[in-house]
């Protein structure tokens, strides 16, 4: 199965968009795509995707119940779908899961049971029987680096990250490097960058000059998707892929657009590949 994380320090709506259009373009190619939400901001891929009508229903069933093993229902009831792909969407109680899970993690050590608050993501979808389901596996959780990306490492082991060629991009990458060592050493796991897509890219001399200091640390740089605002923001303002939003709400297709597109099917094809290739 192809699981990852997106991740960005930078955060942003980038993140969320790439995650969401790299979903529909897996189901589009006929794989079965499970996308879990654990960003808790309203700017997230669930609103994104058109789900979590309930996410701010305390009385909710919710992936946050399940990590704590408070469940109100049975897994699949959580799983809504959107285009082809299903989604368990972001519950406003994922803003205090840190607290949840501390709390849980107290209790079992009192009773002296082994239960790590970093692996629950994990339990709960092996237990559900996600990664025999499921081709695909997108977790896509805040910038911030706290339980929820803790918890989404743990599960997929790889990072996707989306770079926008900035200041603030390159310091997003600087702090990768810190990042990922420090992930390792902290849950005892190996951690792998699959890709680092570039977007928002003008094309400007000081932007080639950082995707070429990229390539020199030997960063896998399969695709960079141009500055195209128009197009993704009219996406979050209908809230659906770009696939759907071409499609859809364009009355006449543009050309660049159409290659974006084909830009994040060929990124999804990549990352297809580079999990299958053998080692």
């Amino acid at each position: 199965m192809l699981a990852y994380t997106t991740y960005s320090e930078a955060g942003g709506v980038g993140k969320s968009t790439l995650a969401a259009n790299l979903a529909v373009a897996d189901a589009r190619d006929g794989r079965d795509v499970l996308v879990v939400d654990l960003d808790p901001q309203e700017a997230s891929v669930s609103h994104l995707l058109d789900v979590g009508e309930h996410r701010d229903d305390p009385k909710a069933d919710s992936l946050v119940r399940h990590m704590v093993e408070r469940k109100r229902g049975p897994f699949e009831d959580l799983i809504e779908s959107s285009e082809e792909v299903d989604v368990i969407p972001a519950h406003n109680s994922l803003e205090r899961l840190n607290k949840h899970l501390a709390r849980r993690e107290e209790e079992a050590n009192d009773f002296g049971e082994n239960w790590n608050r970093n692996v629950q993501l994990l339990r709960v979808l092996r237990e559900n029987d996600v990664h025999d389901r499921y081709d695909t596996l997108i977790v896509d959780p805040p910038a911030t680096a706290d339980v929820k990306l803790y918890n989404a490492i743990h599960t997929t082991r790889s990072l996707l990250v989306p770079f926008e060629p900035s200041g603030k991009g390159r310091k997003s990458v600087d702090g990768l490097e810190d990042l990922v060592p420090g992930l390792e050493e902290n849950l005892d796991i190996n951690v792998g960058v699959l890709a680092i897509v570039p977007n928002r890219f003008k094309g400007t001399n000081d932007q080639q000059d950082m995707l070429d200091e990229l390539r020199s640390r030997e960063y896998d740089i399969p695709v960079i998707l141009k500055e195209r605002g128009s197009l993704f923001e009219g996406c979050w303002r209908q809230q659906c892929s770009a696939f759907k939003y071409v499609e859809e709400h364009r009355e006449r297709r543009r050309d660049y657009e159409l290659e974006t597109l084909e830009r994040l099917e060929t990124l999804a094809d990549h990352l297809r590949k580079t999990v299958e290739a053998p080692a």
